[in-house]
């Protein structure tokens, strides 16, 4: 049976189209835009609503399918840190499985074995296991001679590696950005420059292999600027943030609120707005959630000793809608961080709205308001430094592969 969304906002970021129309479905694909709807086909007035390509969720740690399919993401690239770590092609095929049928898992292979830094994995079984990707995980590799050698063994593959920006000989120990706030909590902290230490060695690298290389999150201005360099110089870099970086500062951790414990942590004013920016003129290439539910257990502790993370693909839409809002960016050109721009990085199928193009959509209002309650949330957990901030823009309707996952 074939699916029909009338009386639309169409919006393709793969080619910039935003215009009224309609999205015909059928045999699972996008079969017609602008069309009438077919004979006896099931037609749904999306008057209000925009229609988009489904969200692709670059760099998650769960894939918490509930809390995707509720953000309209219908894909995410998970990151190997696992237990055991994605390190071994039957483990990589195992992840594939997670979120099926209708959120598909793309896994990452860990860069060396048991995520330890020191032995590089398999990675060559692992690609042809499904692995879209190799990644350092949620810590960087210290050993320069290892991260070379890594660059020139995913070359070879062409397979993207995906690094953690931080000097570990600088964080180590760190749970915040050396500053004002750091020093009056007695918390350990590292200073900020730390970030962009590691991505001058790994941009430096990356130059000298021709290796494909993503940074998950850039959080400083000065990293930035690396960034803009070497892509101006030919590098082939790509970089990542998560809402949590564009919209909260140093000061979101003051009560040692332990839902703001982050990795990267939260850093200064000047590099928030740094971040937006950077979003804005296309430096920064994809918006995700990072998604990574804690327990009570993991969160409730002293700051210095809970764990990292934060829950984000329910709220990822809404709060990422802010640069529409606040900084001007178009739908199109944010709706790409999500959806065309990780697709392409990662060679996946999706992030586009054209005839032939899977049939995976999110349906959603971008002027709906409503307040994020970690509470009551579809997340497997509710670890949010975002609770009870008031939003807009809210997804009605998921769908993959012609069928209709989620609805509100």
């Amino acid at each position: 049976m074939s699916l029909a969304l009338v009386n639309a906002r169409v919006i393709d970021p793969a080619t910039g189209r935003d215009r009224a129309g309609s999205v015909v479905i059928a045999d699972r694909l996008v079969a017609a835009l602008d069309a009438a709807p077919p004979q006896g086909s099931e037609v749904i007035d999306c008057s209000g609503l925009i229609v988009a390509p489904a969200l692709i969720d670059a760099g998650v740690f769960a894939a918490d399918a509930r809390a995707c399919l509720a953000g309209g993401i219908a894909r995410v690239v998970l990151m190997p840190d696992r237990s055991p770590p994605l390190d071994e092609p039957a483990l990589i095929e195992f992840a594939q499985r997670i979120g099926k049928p209708h959120v598909w898992v793309h896994p990452l292979a860990a860069a060396t074995r048991g995520l330890a830094g020191a032995e590089l994995a398999e990675i060559g079984l692992c690609q042809a296991a499904g692995a879209v990707g190799v990644a350092t995980g949620r810590a960087a590799l210290a050993d320069a001679g290892v991260m070379f050698r890594l660059m020139q063994y995913a070359s070879a593959f062409d397979l993207v590696v995906v690094s953690h920006a931080e000097n570990t000989a600088l964080t180590g120990g760190a749970v915040a950005t050396a500053g004002e706030f750091a020093t009056r909590m007695g918390l350990p902290a590292a200073p900020a420059f730390a970030e962009a230490i590691a991505i001058g060695r790994d941009l430096r690298l990356a130059a000298a292999t021709g290796c494909r290389l993503h940074f998950r999150q850039v959080t400083t201005a000065e990293a930035l600027d690396q960034i803009r360099a070497a892509k101006a110089a030919g590098v082939r870099v790509t970089c990542g943030v998560t809402p949590a970086h564009f919209l909260l500062a140093e000061d979101a951790i003051a009560g040692y609120r332990s839902f703001a414990r982050l990795s990267p942590p939260l850093r200064h004013d000047t590099d928030r707005r740094a971040v937006a920016a950077a979003i804005a003129d296309g430096t920064v290439d994809i918006v995700a959630s990072g998604h990574d539910p804690r327990t009570q257990e993991d969160k409730r502790l002293p700051f210095a000793d809970a764990a990292p993370g934060m829950v984000g693909a329910e709220t990822l839409l809404a709060l990422a809608s802010t640069l529409v809002r606040d900084h001007g960016m178009a739908w199109p050109a944010l709706l790409k961080t999500m959806t065309a721009t990780p697709a392409a990085i990662f060679d996946l199928p999706g992030g586009r709205l054209e005839p032939g193009a899977p049939a995976d959509l999110v349906v959603f209002d971008p002027d709906a308001p409503w307040r994020i309650d970690a509470d009551r949330g579809a997340a497997a957990a509710g670890n949010t430094p975002f609770d009870g901030l008031p939003v807009q823009g809210r997804v009605t309707m998921t769908i993959k592969g012609g069928e209709i996952a989620w609805q509100r």
